[in-house]
């Protein structure tokens, strides 16, 4: 599908007129959305835009790393979208001209919808240029970037609040998961906002530029924002590494104490278990309560002497 925007010289908006009046002298500028455009549709990049092949090629070869690149007479710009239900990037493609703007995608993008209908309803948008409806475009892009990082946020300060165990714990490698998946969207369109900034290609006017600027500004917040949630991960699963060691070793040392106690116990009973005929104790007529008063000192003298060493503290 096919949807095109013209705006006159006297900034009238016109919806969905023929390709063939969009070099009209009264059109001042225009905006054709390709939005899952079918072969015969895609032709016309080439046949009516003049479009350079490769960049052609990079619209119909899913997914590319965005980037930007200058051709003679526009620019070309790879722009990721955030699918919200997957947390993965959908890529649209952008041409923008002196007096045009096209943009391209594979499947539907709600950012696209969105500014469309502004455009429709906001008079004073129109009046811009083509310019500041990319700029209009990527601003909601990133925007679209936030609430998924405030909810994994919040979902990670819950989770902080909570005692950790083996749930929490695989509900934050899952929480790791998604900001790595956001970082890999993110990280790349910050680094297409350095290079349209400092470009030498792209002349971007004073006025203009101070946009893109807030839009750098939003995508370091967000990198920043990832990183620190990862950190967070990173330190909630390392104290639940610390207290399940902690765990270990107190265990490990109640046993071992239990350990050192009943070894010297266990071997008098193993002497005074053997069968062999002559053993001087055997005939005497206290000899069975001696053995048990033997091992009773012999197991306090044990617990008294860990006691003093700190096996309990």
């Amino acid at each position: 599908m096919i949807r095109i925007f013209a705006v006159t010289v006297d900034l009238k908006l016109i919806k969905d007129i023929p390709m063939d009046r969009l070099t009209d002298q009264n059109i001042k500028w225009y905006w054709v959305d390709f939005d899952s455009p079918a072969e015969e549709e895609v032709k016309l990049l080439k046949t009516h835009f003049n479009f350079h092949p490769l960049a052609i090629e990079d619209c119909l070869h899913f997914l590319q790393r965005p980037k930007l690149d200058h051709y003679e007479g526009y620019d070309f710009f790879v722009l990721h979208t955030l699918n919200q239900s997957s947390l993965m990037p959908e890529e649209v493609d952008v041409f923008v001209g002196h007096n045009f703007i096209v943009t391209f995608h594979l499947t539907s993008s709600v950012e696209i919808e969105f500014i469309q209908q502004r455009i429709i309803e906001d008079k004073a948008v129109i009046s811009k240029g083509a310019k500041y409806i990319y700029y209009l475009i990527m601003d909601k892009i990133v925007d679209e970037f936030f609430p998924s990082v405030y909810q994994m946020e919040d979902e990670l300060n819950e989770i902080e609040a909570k005692d950790a165990n083996q749930n929490l714990i695989e509900e934050v490698y899952e929480i790791r998961k998604k900001l790595l998946r956001l970082r890999r969207t993110i990280l790349p369109m910050r680094e297409l906002l350095y290079r349209i900034l400092n470009s030498e290609n792209l002349i971007i006017p004073k006025e203009e530029r101070i946009y893109f600027m807030d839009i750098y500004d939003h995508l370091l917040k967000l990198s920043e924002m990832i990183e620190s949630n990862r950190e967070m991960t990173a330190d909630i699963r390392d104290s639940y590494l610390s207290i399940n060691s902690d765990r270990m070793n107190t265990i490990m040392k109640t046993l071992t104490v239990m350990t050192s106690v009943f070894v010297p116990l266990t071997f008098i009973a193993s002497i005074y278990g053997m069968n062999f005929e002559y053993m001087p104790e055997l005939s005497w007529h206290f000899g069975y309560f001696g053995v048990l008063t033997v091992m009773l000192v012999v197991g306090s003298t044990m617990l008294i002497g860990l006691w003093i060493k700190g096996w309990f503290k």
